[in-house]
Formats: C-alpha cells, structure tokens, sequence
C-alpha cells in the first residue's frame, strides 16, 4: 500500500506517453511565444492594483525593494522550474516533475492544489476584467442590466454576463489551436506593455523628490489579532508582521506577491514547444525578468507622483495621474488593464486545461479528457469541460475572499518543485539536463524557505481553505485515482492480474 502510494512515473515514460497519436499535443511555440504568454500572465491586476495598497499600507515608497523581494523568490522557484522543464518536457508543470520524483500521492497532491489554483485565478481575472469594462462602459453611458452584471443586490440574483462570456470566447481560442492563443496573446501583450511604458514614461515627468522622503517610514507595529483572518505566524508563533520598516517590505512582499503569479504556467506548455529544452528556461526566466524590471520602474514612477500615505488602493496608477491633473491617463490605464487582464485569464485557463489533461492521461482522472482533438491536436475535451464550469463560477460568485487561495496554491507548487529538483538530482543524476539549477541543493533550500515564508504570512482562514480542498482531493484519489492509475494498470498487468479496473467503473 505505502510504495503503491509513492510509486513514481520514470521520465521516460513520461516522455513515451506524450508520442501516442490520440493523446499527442502539437508543437508549434518557440521561446519567444513562451516569453510572450510569460509576460502576458504575469502582468495584470497586480502592477495597477497591489503597487497602492503595498505602499500605502506596508512599505511606503520602498515597495520597490518589495517587488525585488517577491522577484528573487519566485527567480529561487524559476530556476528549479526551467531545470525540469527541461528535463521532463511534458504538461502538466508542478504535477509532472512530481511524478518523477516524489511519487504518485504527491503528484496527485500537487495536481489538485494546481487545479484549484488556476481555476480560482482564472475566474477572479474574468471578474475583475467584467468590473474595468463595466467602468469603461459607464464612462459613455452604457449600462447593462444590474441582473447581467453580477451586482443585483435587490433581488439577491446576479450573473456577470461579461465574466462569463470572456472564459467562454478564450475556451474557443485555445481549443482551435496554441499558435492562434499564441498570436492573439501576442498582439494584446503588445498593447499591455505598451500601457505600462507609458506609464513609467509620463509618469516619470510628475516625480517629485519630496514624495520618496521617508523612502522606509517608521517601523510600527501590525494590529494584533487572534481571529482567522490573522496571519498564521502571527496565531502560531504571536508575531505581527510590521507596518513599514524593513520588516515591512518584507511583509509588502507576501502581497505584492499576486503581481507574479502565472510565470510557472509557462512550463505547462512545455509539451507543446518546438525545443523545449532550450526554449522553455528561455521563456520562464526571461518572462519574470521583463516583468520585475517594469514592476519595479512602475512603483518607483508612483510613489514619486503622489504621497505613498494619499495612493488609492484601488486604482493608484490613474488616481496618481489625476492627483497630476492629467485624468487623461486614467482611461487609458483602464483600458490596458482591461487588455491585460484578458491574456491573464486566457493562460491561466490555458494551464489549468494542461494540467488537468496530463492527469487524466495518467488515469488519476478520468481518461476520457485525454483525447486530443484530431484536426486541432488540442486537449479539446478538458478545455470545454473547465471553460464551462469556470464560466458558470465567473458568472454567479464573488471571489475576492478566496483570491488569496491562488497565492497559497502557487507557493505549495513552488516548495514541491524544489524538494524535487534535489530528490531527481540524486535519484536520476544520469538524465540529460539541458538546464541546469546552479548550487543544488542551496538554491531549492532557500526557495523552500523563501516560499514558506510568504505562506506563513497568508491568513489563518486561507489555509484552512486549502486544507478542505486537499481533504477533498485524498477522498477523490483514494476512491478513484489509486485504482485507475496507469502505473496501477501496468503493476496488475506485470503480476499476471486483470489490468483493467472492474466492469462497470468509468474509464
């Protein structure tokens, strides 16, 4: 039962079951689509929302120094990334190299958390893109009705039509094929980063020296609390996080953190990649350097137009530029994030789809979402399957309470990439790695920590929503996936025994 548990999948097999025609991805993305999606994911909501709220709340002008932070913690996590990306290049991110090394209940594990994470972001990006084009539309006297609009509180009923349209027009993209998501996301990157350099350039001429003094403010000491919504380190260990100071900035880099999320779901496309031992550590680490260059640039541009204490949490970027006396720029930075947060919510659904045919292919969930299409060479089935579900959550939740299980989810990815990026090293040190993890295992360790860290300053209530969730995940592995496995199937078939599962269970 134990090793049954922690049986692994050899990465040539692994490699072996992406050549079977019915379950074959085409490959058609270079490294320069893969920085494209990388850099499309990353930048959203987080360089025109969390830059206010960090400063104003946590770090003051030194928010920058917490963009840093947060960047060096995921580069930690990016570096392992690319060393298995490269090494297994097949879909399914965190949940393959898992596989590979620590064994099926870790991989099923980690395939689940993934499966929540990207879900979860994908329709809080669709919502919040639902709500900047709402503003966009009252802007010029256009309304839908409060019914269609997820905002019905009279009646108690409301669908987001727009949310919900969104995931379902980008289901249609990605089923028809990866080059076209690949150039539509590259045309709306294009117009995103566009923004953001306008931004950082008009920006810089409203600076003024006096707004960055004190660039640190005074240390003072976060509001104690004993409820959930507490930080668990603060409920586990009595210590609050600091508001400013040095500590500060550290605490502003579990926020900040949000802002970049979405570089690891580069590796999920790995399969699809003309060259992916070369290309795939090209994209991962180009995409977060790009992005932390203008996170940082953008920060320092802010802080220097408006006093970090008077920056709306909200909207910092346009409110900056109106305390100015330019609104112009308004619009048009809620214009780019209506752009940005559209190849946002298209690759995180792209992800989330990958991951979760990479498990079926395995058996641990149902086979029949394996099938790719036959003109398309898509996994067409699991993509309509999540657009559907992800449309219908979009469309009827309000999910900012749970935004934050996104960021639990992807630092739980992180820490399992880089236990095993160790466990691989030793266990298989005879694989070709055309990327390499520099000082193994110094780097994985401090990513471990350094991921730790920001989960510990995640709140109470967050992770006991997780928790639930893997509860969850165990009762559907246990009852379903540890007996449909095709590592189970292959064990049966070796020892003689009927290696398919009883008649009547679904395949």
């Amino acid at each position: 039962m134990g090793n049954a548990l922690f049986r692994t999948k050899n990465v040539e097999q692994s490699i072996q079951d992406t050549e079977e025609p019915e379950h074959a991805l085409r490959k058609s993305l270079t490294a320069l689509d893969l920085t494209v999606f990388g850099v499309g994911v990353i930048i959203g909501t987080g360089i025109f929302v969390l830059t206010g709220t960090a400063a104003k709340n946590t770090a003051g002008p030194a928010v920058s120094l917490s963009f840093v932070v947060a960047g060096v913690v995921c580069a930690l996590a990016a570096l392992c990334y690319a060393e298995f990306a490269s090494t297994v290049p097949v879909a399914g991110s965190a949940y393959t190299f898992s596989y590979a090394s620590l064994g099926e209940l870790p991989a099923w594990i980690i395939g689940w958390d993934l499966v929540l994470e990207l879900a979860l972001g994908t329709a809080v990006v669709a919502v919040g893109w639902s709500g900047y084009i709402h503003s966009l539309l009252d802007n010029v006297g256009w309304q839908l009705p409060q019914a269609l609009a997820g905002r019905d509180g009279a009646s108690g009923f409301g669908f987001d039509i727009l949310a919900a349209a969104l995931v379902l027009v980008l289901t249609a993209i990605l089923v028809v094929g990866m080059k076209l998501s690949a150039r539509v996301t590259s045309v709306v990157v294009a117009v995103k980063v566009a923004v953001v350099l306008v931004v950082i350039i008009a920006g810089a001429f409203f600076v003024r020296g006096a707004n960055y003094h004190p660039f640190i403010p005074k240390a003072q000491s976060a509001a104690a609390g004993g409820n959930l919504k507490a930080p668990l380190i603060q409920l586990m260990f009595g210590w609050a996080p600091s508001h400013f100071g040095v500590m500060g900035v550290f605490t502003a880099a579990s926020v900040v953190f949000f802002a970049f999320i979405g570089f690891d779901v580069v590796a999920t496309a790995a399969e699809e990649t003309r060259n992916p031992q070369r290309d795939v550590p090209r994209g991962i680490l180009g995409s977060l350097i790009i992005c932390t260059a203008l996170y940082v640039a953008v920060s320092i541009v802010v802080t220097g137009m408006q006093k970090y204490s008077a920056l709306s949490v909200n909207a910092p970027l346009a409110d900056a530029f109106k305390s100015t006396g330019h609104p112009w720029y308004a619009g048009l930075i809620s214009f780019g994030a209506a752009i940005g947060l559209t190849t946002v919510c298209m690759i995180l659904l792209l992800g989330q789809s990958r991951v979760f045919f990479a498990m079926s292919r395995d058996g641990l969930l149902p086979r029949f979402f394996s099938h790719t299409h036959p003109r398309f060479r898509t996994p067409y089935r699991s993509t309509i399957l999540l657009g559907l579900v992800i449309a219908v959550v979009a469309g009827f939740t309000s999910l900012s309470e749970l935004a934050e299980l996104v960021n639990i989810g992807t630092l739980f990815a992180f820490i399992v990439v880089a236990i095993s990026v160790i466990i691989l090293r030793r266990s298989r040190p005879d694989l070709p790695r055309a990327f390499r993890t520099p000082l193994v295992p110094l780097v994985p360790i401090l990513s471990v920590l350094a991921s730790l860290w920001l989960m510990l300053n995640l709140p109470a209530e967050t992770w006991l929503r997780f928790a639930i969730w893997m509860v969850i995940g165990f009762v559907v592995y246990f009852f379903y996936g540890r007996t449909h496995s095709r590592l189970a199937e292959r064990e049966r078939a070796a020892a003689g025994e009927n290696p398919r599962p009883p008649a009547g269970t679904a395949r």
